[in-house]
């Protein structure tokens, strides 16, 4: 037993050993092996980057416009009074002229009205002219009257300065003549403006009469829906004994003889483009590319989409283009001559700082510079400072970049 337990522990501590002697390799395999270089973990590469020349040149601002083709004129045709329709005369897509008759509304009842109004603007015509006739027989008389008695008081008169008469004569003779001066007076108080006032008043009524008949005329025109220009029908909903309410929507009459391209933009581009800027506009539907003009930039935002609008002509109605249809065009605007500018992915701003890294090919390594920007656009921004024509910038992997580092230009 003390045999076994004897060899037991020899073995142990050869086990112990063999341990050891791997710690101590293991140990001398990173001291020496590892420090010498034999797996040593490689020192980063330098970031690959490409680069920018800043030169003075022009820098433009490229705007992109699209929208919609809009016809010149898209009118909604309704009844002005109520009533049936006795006729409808178009069809939907029909070309129509101005003037044409569309639909037309029963006018039996306006007629007779017409008629009525005619014979009651006639009757009171006739009475102004009895008036007239009757007055100006009135101030005859009285005209007349106020001669005789005139001249009957003046002769009264001499017979009583020679005691012919006595003072109830002449008194008589005297009343006499007032009464007919005033009754000739009060006829012609009335004469204002060339007629007496009871023979305007019955005027006014024939005059009240004949404009009541003209506006029953200009009802039952009315009550003909005519086109109000040359166009196309786009909406008919309207049959032949349909009893229609003012204000319903019948017909929609489309012209077309003009189109327009309205677009909406930004603040920032609606302040470059001006009227009668021209444009080439293309319609991806038909695949062509029409000439156009900016004819209108609205002065302000539009308070529900927060832009602009902008309206191009288009010359393209003679090729029947349709109001509707997809339409895009693209200006490019001059926003500086001869300024110095990079690309936007070559400028960094941190913490309010704006800077751009600048390579130099002697030394294979970058500068960091601060500058100052200007006038920015979809693809550049303006330097003001900082940068000189010929410098160049870096324009990939700036997050890798550090001042005074080494780089590679692929």
């Amino acid at each position: 037993m003390r045999h076994e337990f004897s060899n037991y522990k020899n073995k142990k501590f050869k086990l112990a050993g063999v341990i050891c002697l791997i710690l101590v390799a293991a140990l001398g395999y990173f001291l020496f092996g590892y420090g010498r270089g034999g797996n040593k973990k490689p020192e980063p590469s330098p970031p690959k980057t490409a680069l920018y020349q800043i030169k003075r040149a022009d820098m433009m601002r490229h705007i992109v416009l699209s929208g919609k083709t809009v016809s010149d004129a898209t009118i909604v045709l309704a009844p002005k009074y109520a009533g049936r329709v006795t006729e409808v005369n178009v069809q939907l897509g029909d070309r129509v002229e101005e003037g044409s008759v569309l639909a037309v509304q029963d006018t039996g009842d306006l007629d007779i009205a017409i008629m009525q109004g005619e014979a009651a603007a006639l009757a009171a015509s006739a009475n102004a002219e009895t008036e007239e006739a009757s007055y100006n027989a009135n101030l005859a008389k009285a005209e007349a009257a106020y001669d005789i008695y005139r001249s009957h008081y003046e002769r009264q008169q001499y017979l009583y300065s020679i005691g012919a008469i006595s003072q109830d004569t002449l008194d008589s003779a005297r009343n006499t003549y007032v009464t007919s001066k005033a009754q000739y007076d009060a006829l012609l108080d009335q004469m204002n403006g060339g007629s007496p006032a009871s023979v305007r008043s019955k005027q006014y009524e024939a005059m009240k009469g004949a404009y009541n008949v003209d506006a029953l005329r200009k009802q039952r025109e009315d009550m003909i829906i005519r086109a109000p220009r040359g166009g196309v029908i786009g909406y008919r909903n309207v049959e032949v004994g349909s009893y229609l309410s003012p204000g319903e929507k019948i017909l929609t009459l489309v012209d077309n003889s003009h189109l327009y391209v309205d677009c909406s933009l930004s603040e920032n581009d609606a302040a470059l483009l001006g009227v009668g800027l021209p444009v080439s506009v293309t319609i991806d539907a038909l695949g062509n590319t029409y000439n156009g003009k900016i004819v209108y930039v609205s002065p302000g935002m539009e308070a529900d989409t927060k832009a602009y609008t902008v309206r191009i002509s288009l010359d393209a109605a003679r090729d029947g283009v349709k109001a509707g249809l997809f339409a895009r065009t693209a200006v490019d605007i001059l926003q500086r001559k001869s300024t110095l500018f990079a690309p936007k992915e070559a400028v960094l701003t941190k913490n309010g700082v704006t800077t751009v890294f600048v390579y130099n090919r002697d030394s294979e390594t970058v500068e960091e510079r601060e500058v100052k920007i200007g006038l920015i656009n979809d693809e550049a921004i303006e330097l003001l400072s900082g940068v000189n024509e010929g410098d160049e910038v870096v324009i990939t992997n700036l997050d890798r970049m550090k001042n005074g580092g080494r780089v590679l230009v692929d």
